[in-house]
């Protein structure tokens, strides 16, 4: 985890995601996965950013099945943009900083 994005899991999933007053981004992530590596350092720039602004959060999908399952999550990284408890954007593999900006500035 980097110093501006939240570990979430089954646990604290709603209080953090769905109760957030602020919009919300998940990474869906492994710690097997090399493209989930390879757009950390993305997702932590994004975290840094959009401070106070927006949640960025990462969930462990081997360690949070029940969430990845409610989301239906097939591959990853995904990523989920979340707001007001509902799913409005989702992006499926690695992608720009850019194009992470443009969905969450879409819903700020």
């Amino acid at each position: 985890m980097g110093a501006n994005t939240v570990e979430v899991t089954d646990n604290n999933f709603d209080t953090e995601v769905l109760k957030s007053s602020v919009p919300v981004l998940v990474d869906f992530w492994a710690e097997w996965c090399g493209p989930c590596k390879a757009i950390a350092p993305t997702i932590e720039a994004v975290a840094e950013d959009y401070q106070g602004r927006a949640k960025i959060a990462k969930l462990n999908v081997d360690q949070n099945i029940a969430t990845s399952s409610r989301y239906n999550i097939k591959g990853i990284p995904t990523l989920l943009l979340f707001k007001n408890g509902m799913v409005k954007e989702q992006i499926v593999g690695s992608t720009s900083k850019e194009s992470i900006a443009k969905i969450i500035d879409k819903h700020l």
